[in-house]
């Protein structure tokens, strides 16, 4: 079980249930790119609901007779919800199936078929937008409203959600079994393993900064990540050029996704910081070990046209768009006490 990690903007007093539907839950993935039109790879276009990324990806690999490996997407997405996303299927040699055949169960919908020169790869895409309906809403209405004004303005804490460690940190916590006992697992798990254990030693160390109260701001030794890219640099130090680009959300901290690089000791880190990288030194040491690289991810998280709407029968209406990589539940966290209102036997009733 992984304990909340601690929030920016304090404790809310507002409680909402998510997912009471998959309707209320629905996220589109935007490419940031154009097709070429031709090329081996067919990229399709495929809404679902309450179905997973990968459990589609193995309809598409059956009906194409693709191995799934030949078959790329940027990102997956939850099951309980309805998500619009790519997929890239490498066709060289081969005919093109009828993709409306995937629409036969009635939880997927084709919604476009194109041409692509290169195969879709993970992270790719430049963001999701999301529409989030929040049922049985309590709260003040002008201390909601003031929260979400803050977090439209100021941004969150670009935590990774609960999704990437599992149930419970069911995931995690078979990713550390694994990382202990040395056994050799499919490709798959290890992608999801080696996911989770990075993800885990983020968010610990962004808790630290933001207990500290500098998540937001730019701190001489910092590396900053340009919004909206993967381009980076390191702020030597810090002027007011530097802070007039970190307030106008232009550029934000960065911390590290663990893997091999220079000694922790270059990496710009506070004593706290090398103090919770010290209670992680299993986990990077076998990140490294692993052969992974270091990279970095933005440690503040803006959303972009984001709106509400208070609605008549008490819930709220969310729409905005989150970069590649960044979860619509970080921002919930920091606005509303949430749970979710859907099980597999039904609606949670309160």
């Amino acid at each position: 079980m992984i304990t909340p990690w601690p929030r920016a903007w304090g404790l809310s007093s507002g409680s909402a249930l998510i997912r009471c539907r998959p309707e209320d839950f629905c996220v589109n993935e935007r490419l940031g790119f154009e097709l070429s039109g031709d090329g081996e790879h067919s990229f399709l276009y495929l809404q679902k609901r309450q179905l997973n990324s990968m459990q589609l990806l193995q309809r598409v690999s059956e009906l194409s007779g693709v191995a799934q490996r030949d078959i790329g997407l940027s990102g997956l997405k939850d099951r309980n919800a309805v998500t619009r996303q790519w997929f890239s299927v490498g066709m060289a040699g081969r005919a093109e199936p009828n993709w409306g055949s995937l629409e036969s169960d009635g939880d997927v919908k084709v919604l476009e078929v194109s041409r692509h020169l290169r195969k879709l790869r993970r992270g790719v895409h430049r963001a999701n937008h999301f529409t989030l309906v929040l049922r049985e809403l309590i709260g003040d209405r002008v201390a909601l409203e003031q929260r979400l004004q803050t977090l439209r303005d100021e941004g969150v804490p670009n935590y990774f959600g609960e999704q990437r460690f599992g149930r419970n940190g069911s995931t995690l916590e078979q990713a550390q079994r694994w990382m202990q006992s040395g056994r050799r697992i499919s490709r798959e798990k290890r992608s999801l393993y080696f996911s989770a254990l990075r993800a885990y030693v983020f968010n610990r160390l962004l808790a630290v900064r933001v207990e500290n109260g500098d998540w937001n701001k730019i701190r001489s030794g910092d590396v900053c990540l340009l919004n909206g890219t993967r381009s980076f640099f390191t702020c030597d130090e810090v002027n007011d050029d530097i802070c007039s680009r970190a307030s106008r959300g232009d550029i934000h901290p960065g911390l590290p996704l663990w893997g091999r690089s220079q000694s922790r000791a270059e990496l710009g880190f506070n004593e706290l910081q090398m103090e919770c990288l010290a209670q992680c030194h299993a986990i990077c040491g076998f990140l490294e070990e692993s052969g992974l690289d270091l990279a970095w991810r933005s440690a503040r998280m803006v959303p972009d046209d984001f709106c509400w709407q208070f609605c008549d029968d008490g819930s709220l209406r969310l729409d905005f768009a989150l970069g590649a990589g960044s979860y619509a539940t970080a921002l919930l966290a920091e606005f509303v006490h949430y749970k979710e209102g859907y099980t597999e036997s039904g609606i949670v009733s309160e």
